[in-house]
Parts: C-alpha cells; sequence; structure tokens
C-alpha cells in the first residue's frame, strides 16, 4: 500500500489547523504541533513545538519528513499584541523566521499563514502589491513576518486571508458566536462600517492545494470575492440558517473607544489567485451556504467536540 504524504500544522490546536486535520486527514498523515493546548483528534499524530529552537524544529521535520509544513500559529488577539508587543514579536515574527529557515534548508514547500489586518484601512480590494501600513502592533508584527519568511525561504506561499468555519468546544468562530446568538435569541450587535473578504474555511483550505499543486510561491490574497460588512455577514448567516435576523443590531466600529485601533476596511482583492487558478473562489453568501450543508457532517461533530 502507498504510504501517505505528510503535513506539518503549527498551531496544531487552532480552528484553521484543527478544520485543516478534518479536511485532509483523509489524504494526508497529519501531523500537529502543538504548545499549550493538548487535544487528540482521531487518527492525528500529535508532537509538541519547541517555538524557539530552530535546531529542535530541524530535527523534528528531519524525523517526519513531511511533504509540506503549514504554519498557522500566532498571537491573532488584537489586544493582546497591543499589550505585549514583545511577545507578538516573538511568537508573529520569530517563530516564522525559524519556521522559514527550517523548512528552506531541509527543501520542504511551506505555506505561511497571514492576514488581512496589514493596511490602514482607507481603501478597498487591497491588491498583493500595495505596500502594507498596518496600524496595530498585531499588523506590524505580522507584516515583518512575512518580510522575513521570504528572506529565509524565498520559495515560501504566503497567504493573505480572513477565515471562518466551525470551531472547537474550547475556540468559537465569527460565524460561530453568530449562530450560537441567534439561535439562543440573543441580542448581538456587528459593525456596519467594518468591511472584509472572508472565506469559508473549506475554501480556503482546497485553494491553497490547489496552488500548491502548481508550485505557487509568493503572497496571494486567498479571500472571497466580494467585499462585506460584518453586519451584512450576519444578516446572511441568518437568512441561510432560518434565524431571526432582528436580533442582530447594527453597531459602528467608530463609537468603540476602548477598542485597540483598527482597519475599518480589510477586504482584498483576490483576482491574483483568480487569474492563477482560472476560476472564481465564489461569494459569501455561497461560502455560507456551504457552511450550513457542513453542519450536520460527522467531522464537523467531531470539531464540535473537541
Amino acid at each position: 500500500m502507498r504510504q501517505k504524504p505528510s503535513i506539518v500544522l503549527t498551531g496544531g490546536s487552532g480552528l484553521l489547523a484543527v478544520n485543516w486535520f478534518f479536511s485532509r486527514r483523509s489524504d494526508y498523515k497529519i501531523y500537529l504541533g502543538l504548545n499549550e493546548k493538548k487535544i487528540f483528534p482521531k487518527g492525528g499524530f500529535m508532537f509538541s513545538i519547541d517555538f524557539f529552537s530552530e535546531n529542535s524544529f530541524l530535527n523534528q521535520l528531519y524525523l517526519i519528513k513531511p511533504s509540506i509544513v503549514i504554519h498557522t500559529a500566532g498571537l491573532t488577539s488584537v489586544e493582546k499584541c497591543e499589550n505585549n508587543p514583545d511577545l507578538a514579536h516573538l511568537i508573529n515574527v520569530e517563530l516564522s523566521r525559524i519556521i522559514a529557515s527550517a523548512t528552506y534548508q531541509l527543501g520542504i514547500p511551506l505555506v505561511h499563514i497571514s492576514t488581512d489586518h496589514l493596511f490602514e484601512g482607507i481603501y478597498p480590494m487591497i491588491l498583493e502589491d500595495e505596500p502594507t501600513k498596518a496600524i496595530n502592533v498585531y499588523g506590524q508584527t505580522k507584516a515583518l513576518a512575512e518580510n522575513v519568511v521570504l528572506k529565509n525561504n524565498p520559495d515560501a506561499l504566503i497567504i493573505r486571508t480572513n477565515f471562518y468555519g466551525w470551531g472547537t468546544s474550547y475556540r468559537r468562530s465569527f460565524s460561530d458566536q453568530i449562530i450560537y446568538s441567534l439561535r439562543n435569541k440573543q441580542i448581538l450587535y456587528l459593525f456596519d462600517d467594518v468591511h472584509y473578504t472572508p472565506i469559508f474555511v473549506e475554501i480556503l483550505i482546497q485553494t491553497v492545494h490547489d496552488l500548491l499543486d502548481k508550485n505557487a510561491k509568493g503572497i496571494f490574497n486567498v479571500v472571497s470575492d466580494d467585499r462585506i460588512s460584518k453586519y451584512e455577514f450576519g444578516v446572511l448567516i441568518a437568512e441561510e440558517f432560518g434565524l431571526d435576523k432582528s436580533f442582530i443590531r447594527q453597531s459602528s466600529i467608530k463609537s468603540q473607544n476602548n477598542l485597540v485601533k483598527r482597519p475599518s476596511d480589510m477586504s482584498m482583492s483576490n483576482r491574483k489567485v483568480r487569474e492563477f487558478l482560472g476560476r472564481s473562489l465564489g461569494t459569501v453568501k455561497e461560502h455560507i451556504t456551504l457552511l450550513h450543508q457542513q453542519e450536520s457532517e460527522t467531522k464537523i461533530q467531531e470539531i464540535l467536540r473537541l
């Protein structure tokens, strides 16, 4: 029997890595690199990552011999990054440098997951060649991470994205929070002045594998085809799931004085990836329909129980 190729996922207990594991476990032998949070999904292989030792990570990769490393680990809380910039730099930048260097030395393809928080938020549908200008520590460290990754591994594939999907018992996604609130008839305030291009995690995963199959490298915006506000996203969720959208109230980010400054427009154009792959990635409405259809699947029930 032909042995399955292997994937290493850093940030193995995070929402993206968990969904990647359940999406691809039948095709790959998947190693989840864990740090503080330990999970044990059926069919997975877990190992502890020493986040700050390049030699240790090199040795682990040498033993596993993965066909791909997907770097999803990071400090993603905007507030935590702002309150502890040294920790944000250590996790978002230095760890990325270590992983980029190790994969390049061993000739292993690297996918580095970036963000849409890299710009001021003045212009919509930003392209990949726009100079970054982040307005908070989180965005600044993620922009620096992209630079150190490409410096240490010029063959790396960098994915700028904003995704949603089914979350675990210990971490809900944005779409989870909306569905949970509406099913429990709770009032939900969503920003009508914050715009973005969110993508369903299953489409994100498929698109990344399609890019890898074509030996893509460099920066790609992997997002939905259309721009939408957080409030409009919530309304689409309510309509698709047959929930009462009157519980969703419009709010403004400008009125939130207690939040760390964020870009009000995080939308990015996916024109480059559409042209590279020769196909559309789909609209937010289409993706939410897929999210709903996926809810009853066995693998989603496994995710929810983690």
